[in-house]
């Protein structure tokens, strides 16, 4: 297969739905030899949060001379980006001959009746790319969840980071937070540390700290106002954390809870403190708050939950960016309305349009609650369109900001 025709493949597995379990990515890495046990780990569960710590966390590593694969979703520009090595994303080649390595024991799986998901594909890919690498460590994402996540197959990773939990997927996870956190805390092994945040809801560290105490863990809770702001502008964040100083990259107050998560983590692992420096410094990500044009200002940030929503508001106000013209699309699986009425009131338009995806809210209904919000409100089916319109109506000194759904991002770049 070429890359074309492997991510095709990979994408048309999402025929078969998400199905939580074990038992069939577990078939498939047994019949692949089991890469995933051959490489020590880091495994980040949480609803806000996870890529950015998973980011932190990766290139921290690398810093310290650790070859270290990065295994994320979704992605923004290209597929490849979901699987990093040091930083670097798999090559379209070696994407390919690794899925279709995979695809051989996929179909072999099929004769016997078993149906392997498309994340499930996906995470064996990259557990056999990071082994066939040689890589010394590889940070690893969860997509859902945790408990019945397929990532967690990971039999003893050297350590467990649960992020910003709130209510999200919560059909699949559960209706409450402590359940969706007893879902997430699915990730914590016995006797394996743990990082989590005292900036969680009461409830969920509660489920937190009994997990670990339930699994023998060693719990490190890090309390992210101890972190002391030296100096702050849009774009650069420069923090006082125990002692030390961190020059952060990605925008938002709220990284550097995701940033003290990765410091404590590193430290768990033994990584000194100039390459924790160095690590978080190099962090930069694509759809984050992330800054892609100066006149006007244009922001480009992936987050479909209330807590993405808030974040994304608490950064709008915090830096005082005015003459918004926002651009969004979301899924319709997701709490829009609630996103909606955190963001829009802050913009001075805002024109919805439609994801390409079989998920996607329509532009017509998340018109409707757009307009509860902001007067100035417009839909365009089109997401490119509706892009070179806003970018076309927005003044110098303006500001366009593109925001929820990753598909989104990808439609238009």
């Amino acid at each position: 297969m070429n890359y074309k025709e492997s991510v095709e493949y990979i994408h048309s597995l999402l025929q078969f739905g998400i199905k939580p379990g074990l038992e069939r990515i577990s078939m498939l890495l047994s019949s692949l030899g089991n890469p995933q046990d051959k490489i020590k780990t880091v495994h980040i569960a949480g609803t806000n949060g996870k890529g950015s710590t998973s980011t932190h966390i990766a290139n921290i590593l690398t810093s310290a001379g650790h070859k270290t694969g990065l295994y994320t979703s979704p992605y923004v520009l290209s597929f490849c980006e979901r699987i990093q090595i040091d930083g670097e994303s798999i090559s379209e080649e070696k994407l390919s001959k690794t899925v279709t390595k995979v695809q051989k024991e996929i179909f072999k799986l099929n004769e016997k009746g078993i149906v392997i998901t498309e994340f499930e594909a996906i995470t064996a890919v990259a557990f056999l790319y990071f082994y066939e690498e040689k890589c010394d460590f590889a940070v690893i994402e969860v997509g859902l969840g945790g408990r019945f996540d397929a990532t967690n197959v990971l039999s003893s990773p050297k350590a467990s980071v649960i992020t910003s939990i709130s209510l999200d997927h919560t059909k699949i996870l559960g209706d409450t937070l402590p359940k969706i956190t007893f879902e997430k805390c699915g990730i914590i092994k016995e006797g394996v540390p743990v990082v989590t945040s005292a900036n969680q809801n009461s409830e969920v560290l509660s489920v937190i700290e009994q997990t670990a105490r339930d699994r023998n863990c060693n719990l490190t809770v890090t309390n992210p106002k101890n972190a002391e702001i030296i100096s702050d502008k849009l774009g650069e964040t420069v923090f006082e954390y125990d002692g030390e100083n961190y020059t952060l990259h990605l925008c938002g107050e709220h990284q550097i809870e995701n940033a003290v998560n990765a410091i404590e983590s590193a430290r768990l692992l033994g990584i000194s403190e100039e390459f924790i420096k160095s690590g978080i410094a190099k962090t930069l990500m694509l759809a984050r708050m992330e800054i892609i044009g100066k006149e006007p200002l244009i922001i480009r940030d992936g987050g479909h939950n209330e807590g993405c929503a808030k974040a994304l508001r608490n950064f709008i106000l915090r830096y005082r960016i005015k003459n918004i013209k926002m651009l969004v699309g979301m899924m319709a699986d997701k709490d829009t309305d609630r996103y909606l009425q955190l963001v829009c009131p802050l913009c001075d338009s805002v024109t919805v349009c439609t994801p390409s995806n079989p998920r996607a809210e329509s532009a017509e209904d998340l018109l409707i609650s757009a307009k509860k919000y902001c007067k100035e409100a417009f839909a365009t089916q089109n997401p490119k369109e509706a892009y070179e319109q806003v970018l076309r109506s927005a003044n110098k000194d303006g500001t366009v900001l593109l925001c929820g759904s990753f598909y989104l991002m990808s439609d238009i770049f």
